[in-house]
């Protein structure tokens, strides 16, 4: 018998169930617990940007290729550019129904121009297009990165240009070890911030792939042009495995690795601003606008935000262990569990991003006290090293030296003076080689500019190496 007109009606169900792009097969509506558990509206919103990029990509080579007519395609350039409008002006309805970002501009779309609407989705998925999207946000976070990583080793390279000549106790395991510049020491956060660039510099070129026209997980059987679009967005290339494409990762892990390292430098950075800062220490100041007091105790001043910055690298090496996590036990291709990679992901590109605006100013305003360092540096005989190697250059083998100049420093320690002030008859007990010249050597000042070699504490150095890289950073 045949089914009445009324038979073939959607059911009151099926109608609660229409904003779901994928709900004609299904009975029954999403319960408003599984919408809130499953939807990524509220976080994957800020991929709008990249959204609408990587849609009138598509659309044009959709046009193109003679598969999407030229008033659709003039439809969805128009539709796009008032959601562009709406959304920047604050003005656009985000739906908890509509689950993500992609299909709340693709309804919204719809409802702009209609059925050009709806034909923007032919050739992909939710699954390549998503993937693109947050290939192109990361890829802008990245150039900002790296201008904000340029800052921050410009004000490094700064500070130690004024502290050339500035004597700081150099450590091993925390004991005094060598004299070295204070513009020397921090360098050697720039190398480690110049570093951090190139990786994110490499890592740019593998974000930077395109995964648009994989579809769900096959590709498609249209005649997709990707490179086409690959070309359009500025990408480097094209993911060539769909079932890859989709369900890859790798480019945000990657990332997080070499965000979380920075953060390891900024945490070392961090944990000695600390300790200068301290009365122990004393070698410098912040200025107060970094810092906080006590409710309780009115004398103090506490370093507030390198302590932060100390705690939020924890919370950033925890993303990528989280994102590693999230993909190490997953079939291909695409899988629900890759909504979990965008909160990570984002948090840690904005707290990358904060600590590095506020580190560079920072920096800038590091107040230096170099008699308390020079007064550091004279407490752990930091010069020996200096005396044992004019032993060598008058002829005695290292490890000779090395223990001659042992039992001197034992000496000096028993007497309760640096051995520069020992007596030239004392120093000659240990080995008659010892002249008048000593004396130099053993100066804070001449153990500084005795290094003057590529890569040492020499002031001469010092100012090298801070012209090298005020010209790598400004060219």
């Amino acid at each position: 018998m045949s089914s009445s007109s009324s038979d073939n009606k959607p059911s009151d169900n099926q109608l609660a169930n229409k904003s779901q792009a994928w709900s004609a097969l299904f009975s029954e509506p999403m319960s408003d617990l599984v919408k809130r558990y499953t939807a990524s509206v509220f976080f994957d919103k800020r991929l709008w940007a990249a959204d609408i990029q990587g849609s009138l990509a598509h659309a044009e080579m959709l046009t193109a290729q003679g598969i999407l007519g030229q008033d659709d395609h003039a439809a969805i350039q128009r539709g796009m550019a008032q959601i562009k409008s709406e959304i920047e002006a604050g003005s656009f309805d985000w739906k908890l129904d509509l689950e993500d970002v992609h299909l709340n501009i693709e309804a919204r779309l719809t409802e702009l121009v209609g059925i050009a609407g709806k034909r923007l989705h032919t050739g992909r998925s939710r699954n390549d297009q998503v993937a693109t999207d947050v290939r192109l946000w990361l890829r802008g976070e990245i150039d900002e990165l790296l201008l904000l990583l340029n800052a921050l080793q410009l004000a490094l390279v700064e500070v130690a240009e004024k502290n050339a000549e500035v004597i700081l106790p150099g450590f091993t395991h925390l004991q005094v070890a060598q004299p070295v510049a204070f513009g020397h020491h921090l360098l050697a956060y720039v190398e480690m911030f110049a570093r951090d660039a190139e990786r994110l510099v490499d890592a740019r070129r593998r974000v930077n792939r395109l995964p648009l026209g994989a579809a769900a997980l096959a590709g498609t059987s249209y005649p997709l042009d990707r490179e086409r679009v690959a070309r359009t967005l500025g990408m480097e290339g094209v993911c060539q495995n769909s079932l890859d494409a989709v369900s890859d990762r790798d480019f945000a892990i990657e990332f997080s690795a070499a965000a979380a390292l920075v953060m390891v430098h900024i945490s070392r950075l961090s944990e000695e601003l600390i300790l200068w800062m301290s009365q122990s220490f004393g070698f410098i100041d912040l200025a107060d606008r970094f810092c906080t007091g006590s409710s309780i105790m009115p004398q103090k001043k506490n370093p507030d935000v390198p302590e932060l910055a100390r705690g939020k690298t924890g919370r950033v090496v925890g993303h990528l262990m989280g994102l590693i996590t999230l993909m190490k036990g997953q079939p291909l291709a695409y899988n629900k569990d890759n909504q979990e990679d965008k909160e990570p992901l984002f948090d840690t590109v904005d707290t990358l991003k904060d600590t590095l605006r506020i580190f560079a100013e920072m920096a800038a305003g590091i107040t230096v006290k170099p008699e308390a360092m020079e007064r550091a540096a004279l407490k752990g005989y930091a010069t020996a090293t200096d005396l044992a190697d004019y032993l060598v250059k008058k002829g005695l083998a290292f490890r000779d030296a090395h223990e001659i100049v042992a039992h001197a420093v034992k000496t000096a320690i028993g007497s309760g003076v640096d051995l520069s002030q020992l007596p030239l008859a004392e120093l000659q007990k240990f080995d008659a080689r010892i002249g008048e010249d000593v004396f130099e050597l053993l100066s804070l000042r001449g153990s500084l500019n005795a290094r003057n070699i590529l890569g040492g504490t020499a002031p001469a150095q010092v100012r090298a190496q801070v012209a090298r890289h005020r010209a790598r950073l400004r060219g």
